[in-house]
């Protein structure tokens, strides 16, 4: 089974008990704006986990503008959501599938394996005509998520100096190819990408209808990576390269890293070096 579902599938199945939805729509520019729109309306049943509050730490000098959230935490907000081991998971957002990866990628990462993306996002499935409420949020039946953390999953600064200065691992941007080259930096405060990066936008794994693309398009868009070779992916803040995770996992690779502070921790240490340019 694929990591992405259509939209009919979790149709077919939206109120069988062993399924959670969780809504992780959320703006960059607007921290309220995805709690403000699931009230407005979600699809029957899903829980809203926030991208800042929920799937990240506070910011401190190291570890990027996302850090991952404590383990802890997350695991007793998640059993408090009614996810456990048993339980299959279908993410949703409106941001191409961003916000959702990145929920995707801490399940995967704490060992849970029944969790997908529903292709296409909350206002596809809107203007499909399914259901939506804005009914007061599920109360779920608490469980006990026991976490399993996956360390192959996840690279660190260290990691990546190593990838820089070995060439250990192909290491790939996430991020859109003006701020890859630095021609532009909208964000942090340094513009350019780690040296030996590749870039991969991660809007590139949907096609224009906003359908993720197939299994073969994504190993064509991945046709110049190994696939026994080492991969740490990377974006701004480590959650727009999550989308590239579950793409480089769709095509078949499995060597697969996050590095979860990305671009955002490489340059709080002024150490590390920078490109500008193509690679």
């Amino acid at each position: 089974m694929r990591n992405v579902v259509p939209m009919k599938w979790l149709l077919a199945r939206l109120y069988e008990p062993d399924l959670v939805i969780v809504d992780c729509r959320y703006q960059l520019n607007d921290s309220s704006a995805g709690r403000a729109a699931y009230e407005q309306g979600y699809i029957p049943g899903a829980v809203y986990f926030d991208l800042s509050k929920d799937l990240s730490s506070p910011v401190s000098e190291h570890g990027g503008r996302h850090p991952l959230p404590d383990i802890a935490t997350f695991a007793d907000k998640l059993g408090k959501a009614g996810i456990d081991e048993t339980i299959r998971v279908v993410a949703y957002d409106d941001q191409g599938g961003m916000n959702a990866s990145r929920f995707w990628w801490l399940l995967k990462y704490l060992g849970h394996e029944k969790v997908y993306l529903l292709d296409e996002g909350f206002t596809a499935w809107k203007n499909a005509g399914y259901p939506v409420t804005n009914a007061a949020p599920p109360i779920r039946v608490p469980k006990k998520f026991t976490p399993r953390p996956q360390p192959d999953m996840l690279a660190d600064m260290e990691d990546v100096r190593t990838a820089v200065r070995d060439r250990t691992s192909v290491l790939v941007d996430s991020r859109e190819h003006k701020r890859y080259i630095g021609q532009e930096e909208p964000i942090d405060r340094i513009a350019g990408h780690i040296p030996t990066a590749r870039n991969r936008f991660w809007k590139d794994n949907v096609n224009a209808d906003g359908k993720w693309k197939t299994v073969e398009e994504l190993q064509e868009r991945f046709h110049d990576v190994n696939n026994h070779d080492n991969i740490i992916v990377y974006c701004g803040s480590g959650v727009s390269a999550c989308p590239n995770v579950v793409a480089l996992d769709e095509a078949g690779f499995r060597n697969v890293k996050l590095y979860a502070g990305s671009w955002s921790d490489w340059i709080s240490y002024r150490e590390n070096p920078v490109a500008v340019g193509e690679e």
